[in-house]
């Protein structure tokens, strides 16, 4: 078990234990947790670390915290993840120079400079989020010519795995979801905005990502409406597909993660259509059977604590009252899933039961304590 992983590893343990810490004011389990992520090196290197996976994610987890028992580690983490983001930053502008396609890594939340940016949100570097802003802006405004054919500057020049493309994938895809698609990138510049960092050309790449989302918001065959979780070059040169099966409501990939940024690049414009479109969409995940019997377990990134909190988040932004009168009987579905074990791995903020038990914990406090730990999954 990876001591410096977030996602499946210690790291999200230890997330779990600083917000409880921080509210209860008991810091004996979150001083151990912070002890066994820190028994080892953590990863540094441009390659491997990223918001999931090394410096940058023990980094979040300790600036979360907000102990000053911290504060030298953290410190030093901080720098290691500036210099990390730098590097990124700089391969990935030669890329852009040079035409080519990126991996999708280079840019998502997961291993990428989308990640690298919500901990810089986060962490309030202003001035290093800022360069990140821009390379965003360009990823999404400066289009692409594969196989002949415009795509937009998100398009994947790998498969879905993020290995060499073969087959259906050999032209690379457009991926959609928010943990390694387009709406990664549209969510952080909106939550950049609605938390004052702006640079020239934000608002031009945010209606560039609602109008993309907005054109691809496709009927399934039930009457819902959502999204395609990934599409290879053929399939995206045909346009939006009606009548499609609807896919899993998942936080990652699904109709939850992609409406919440859609909502949010909304709410920063001041795009009516497009915000009633993203919790309409949202409401219909939540409601349609069609589409919930697709989750087989409890947990934040493929199951029911993902769908109910970015359920909760849009609900609280949302116009209308319908969704945030679905919450409760999700709440009944997760509790449910929780009591079946239904979440395979114990540790891990995405995937194990340390990121359940948070999700469950954040949503049920009499008076919760706003840490904005949820900006590492690009809700809030």
């Amino acid at each position: 078990m990876n001591h410096d992983d977030l996602g499946g590893g210690l790291a999200g343990n230890a997330l779990y234990e600083m917000v409880l810490a921080r509210e209860h004011g008991d810091w004996a389990a979150a001083h151990a947790a912070a002890k066994a992520i820190g028994s080892r090196p953590v990863a540094a290197h441009p390659a491997r670390a990223n918001l999931y996976r090394g410096a940058p994610a023990v980094a979040y987890v300790l600036h979360i915290a907000g102990h000053p028992a911290y504060a030298r580690s953290l410190a030093g983490l901080d720098a290691e993840t500036v210099a990390i983001v730098a590097d990124r930053l700089d391969a990935a502008h030669r890329r852009m120079d040079g035409g080519r396609p990126p991996r999708l890594r280079e840019y998502d939340l997961i291993s990428g400079l989308t990640g690298l940016g919500a901990y810089l949100l986060r962490r309030g570097r202003d001035d290093v989020l800022e360069r990140v802003l821009r390379y965003l802006v360009r990823l999404i405004t400066e289009p692409l010519t594969v196989d002949g054919h415009r795509v937009p500057g998100w398009w994947a020049a790998t498969d879905p795995r993020d290995a060499v493309g073969t087959g259906r994938f050999a032209e690379g895809h457009a991926n959609f979801g928010i943990a390694h698609g387009v709406a990664g990138p549209l969510a952080l510049l909106a939550l950049a905005r609605r938390a004052g960092h702006t640079v020239d050309g934000q608002d031009d790449a945010l209606a560039e990502g609602v109008t993309h989302l907005t054109a691809w918001a496709q009927p399934f065959d039930n009457g819902s409406i959502g999204w395609p979780e990934l599409l290879p070059l053929d399939a995206y040169r045909k346009g939006p597909e009606p009548g499609a099966a609807p896919g899993r409501p998942s936080w990652c990939y699904g109709t939850p993660g992609i409406a919440r940024a859609l909502q949010l690049a909304a709410l920063a414009l001041h795009d009516d259509a497009a915000r009633r479109l993203a919790e309409r969409t949202a409401l219909q995940a939540v409601t349609d059977s069609q589409q919930t019997c697709r989750l087989t377990e409890a947990s934040v990134c493929h199951g029911w604590a993902g769908l109910l909190l970015a359920a909760d988040r849009i609900a609280s932004d949302a116009v209308l009252p319908d969704l945030t009168r679905a919450l409760p009987a999700l709440h009944a579905r997760l509790e449910s899933a929780v009591a079946r074990a239904e979440t395979t791995e114990d540790a891990g903020l995405l995937t194990g039961n340390a990121g359940v038990r948070l999700t469950v914990h954040t949503l049920n406090a009499a008076h919760r304590l706003d840490l904005g730990w949820e900006t590492c999954l690009l809700l809030n």
